[in-house]
This record gives C-alpha cells, structure tokens and sequence, in this order.
C-alpha cells in the first residue's frame, strides 16, 4: 500500500506511486471572466465614442457657455456710460480761453508771431513778451501750457491742440487765464487744419465700451 492511500481504504480506491495527482482550476471559470472584462472593454469604448459625438454636434454651444455665453444673446453695440460722461467737464470754446504768450528763447518775435495766429483762430490774448527768469531759455522742447489745476481737463487741453509736443503743467494761480511758454524747438503752431481736427476729436471722445447685458435673465 502506498502512503498516499488513506488508512482503511484499499483495492479501487487505493494510490500508487509516490506524487500527487495535479489539480487544475475548471476552465469554463476563465472564459466567463475573461468575457466579462472583455465586455466591459467594449461597453467603455462605446461610451467614450458617444461623448466624441455629442462634443462634435454641441461643441459651439459648450464653448459659449463656458465663455459665460448663450446662444439666445443679441451683441449690442458699444453705448456711451453715462457716469463717465457726467464726470467729464464741458471743454470750453476758443473764445472762452484767454492766453498769455511768453517767449523763452533767444529768437526774437516768436511771442508776437504766435499770439497774432492764436488770435486768428479765435483765442483771447492777454500779456505778451519775454518768459520770466524761471523759465527764460530753460524750456527745451516746443514749449508749456500753464494753468491751474482746474485747468487741467479744460483749458489746457484745447490749447494743446494748437501745439504739437507741448508739456502741461500747473501752478497755484487762481485766474483762469493760461500761458503758453515757447521754447528752444518751437518753429511754429500746428496747421490750422490739423488744430481743428485735433479739436473735434477732443470734443468727441470715443464712447466706452458698455457692459455685458442680459437675455431672460442669462449674461450675455
């Protein structure tokens, strides 16, 4: 009798030899596994290519809905702000600015010269001569407007338009009088044609752009 044959057991149910008889795992088992994650496999492609699909046919609206968009908005065109225009002051005419033309360079006339073209296009004119010691022959560039610091957004900026290049400063004076000051590279005023143009688009800033609007209560 082997030592593999259980105790008391014999004939047909005895063991021969000296191994173990192999054990295998039933194989119908592994097929239905294997079906199983092959089945799952195919159910997952088939879901990521159906949301391929609806990305296709719903991409635009999607975009503009994250863009915080919808399709039922209408795009209004820019509208002045009302705010924006209540802070600005009202530019004041030509003939509301009186100017005082002071020359701080070596060249003599051009005060005389400037005041009588600034008149031409509708300045008052008030002092006219040399610049003050504060000023005389030390302006390098084409010259300064110099006003109070009411002046800043009215006055002075219509001035401007007459002086290509021309720095803006402000004093403590508290008349509403303004100076131009020439200086070392002033040649002569701006042409006429270009002042006035210059002077439009002053009195005509670009409007702001208006805000986002609504559609059925959605942003636009």
């Amino acid at each position: 009798m082997s030592m593999l044959t259980p105790p008391g057991m014999g004939g047909k149910y005895r063991i021969t030899g000296d191994k173990y008889p192999r054990m295998r795992r039933p194989r119908g088992r592994r097929r239905i596994v294997l079906a199983a994650v092959a089945s799952l496999a195919v159910a997952g492609l088939l879901g990521w290519g159906s949301l391929q699909l609806i990305d296709v046919f719903t991409g635009d609206d999607n975009k503009a809905s994250a863009a915080g968009g919808t399709k039922d908005c209408v795009t209004q065109k820019a509208q002045p702000d009302p705010a924006r225009q209540a802070r600005q002051k009202p530019l004041p005419k030509p003939g509301q600015i009186t100017v005082n033309v002071f020359n701080a360079t070596p060249r003599s006339g051009l005060a005389k010269d400037a005041a009588d073209e600034l008149k031409k296009r509708g300045f008052a004119i008030g002092k006219v001569g040399n610049a003050t010691k504060a000023y005389d022959k030390k302006v390098r560039g084409t010259g300064i407007l110099l006003g109070a610091k009411a002046a800043t957004d009215t006055a002075l900026p219509v001035l401007g338009t007459q002086l290509a290049g021309a720095e803006k400063q402000t004093d403590t004076r508290k008349g509403g009088e303004v100076d131009l000051i020439l200086g070392s590279q002033f040649k002569d005023l701006a042409k006429k044609e270009d002042a006035d143009k210059a002077l439009a688009t002053l009195a005509k800033p670009a409007p702001a752009p208006s805000k986002p609007s609504s559609v059925d209560g959605k942003n636009c």
